[in-house]
């Protein structure tokens, strides 16, 4: 990773948002995966320069979410989606992994079975750490079992083509998807992104765009991100959901996997946030073990 993608003397100071971070490479984990979601979609807010210690992007005016730009957010989410991934768990280009979502660690190791990725780097480090914090109470082993049934699913075409992974955001809650428009149009990362195909932006007639932050991006199974933004709430989310399908359309149940995917932030929770995030935890396994028992 370089240390910086555009010169800060090309944007002016009051035109990008720096953040600052205490954990060593999650700055540049970031950047990397703000880039390679940018490449396949202008709604991603571009990296301006990154360090050791600080991230800073374009900086974006906050607007009231509207239906159109929500709609927009979903087809957004679509492209960044198919542009793919080589492998379950692979990190962004250019980077080797980790990734960090919030403040904390996870492996990127690339694999060819999502149920394997997903349960063994995803929900059960956190679950294992929530419960080693007593912030969970599982006595009948729940969560593994969930996992267990994950793992022994057939997840054909319907939901995941095998093999196949979908570029993802991967911390894909209200808080990481904004309304409003940019500072600056004039700053653009060392993407082509002409070349990637992208669009030249989704702006509705109130001048509200979707702009996408501070990913956890690696490959993942795309319903993941639908999943945390409907576990965490957005607002005109069924608006989202219509976008998605106009590019990349869902099976007919696909709403009833969502569970499955919210494991693994409500295992983040339950290990960062308490006790409170664990009776949640507990409840969506219950949830996937109905399903998939």
């Amino acid at each position: 990773m370089t240390s910086h993608d555009v010169p800060l003397s090309d944007v002016a100071q009051g035109e990008v948002f720096t953040k600052h971070v205490d954990q060593p490479d999650s700055a540049y984990a970031e950047a990397a995966g703000l880039n390679w979601l940018g490449a396949a979609s202008p709604q991603v807010v571009k990296v301006v320069a990154v360090s050791d210690h600080t991230i800073s992007t374009t900086k974006i005016t906050p607007k009231r979410p509207t239906r159109a730009a929500a709609e927009a957010a979903g087809v957004e989410l679509a492209h960044i989606h198919l542009a793919g991934a080589p492998a379950f768990g692979s990190p962004p280009l250019g980077w080797p992994g980790p990734n960090f979502i919030g403040t904390q660690i996870q492996a990127c190791e690339p694999d060819p079975d999502w149920a394997r990725f997903y349960t063994t780097q995803r929900v059960l480090p956190f679950y294992r750490k929530a419960m080693d914090a007593g912030n969970i109470h599982d006595p009948e082993r729940t969560v593994e079992r969930a996992c267990e049934l994950i793992a022994a699913a057939t997840w054909e075409s319907a939901h995941v083509a095998p093999g196949v992974a979908g570029r993802i955001h991967g911390d894909l809650w209200s808080g990481n998807l904004l309304y409003g428009r940019p500072v600056s149009k004039n700053v653009l990362t060392e993407t082509a992104l002409d070349d990637a195909g992208a669009d030249n932006g989704e702006v509705d007639g109130d001048g509200v765009e979707p702009f996408f932050i501070d990913p956890a991006a690696h490959g993942g199974h795309p319903e993941t991100d639908l999943a945390m933004l409907a576990l965490f709430g957005t607002p005109f989310i069924e608006d989202v959901f219509e976008g998605y399908q106009s590019v990349r359309p869902l099976a007919d149940d696909w709403r009833d996997f969502i569970p499955v995917h919210q494991l693994h932030p409500l295992a983040v929770h339950a290990f960062t946030h308490g006790p409170s995030y664990g009776h949640e935890l507990l409840r969506c396994a219950t949830d996937v073990v109905r399903l998939l028992g």
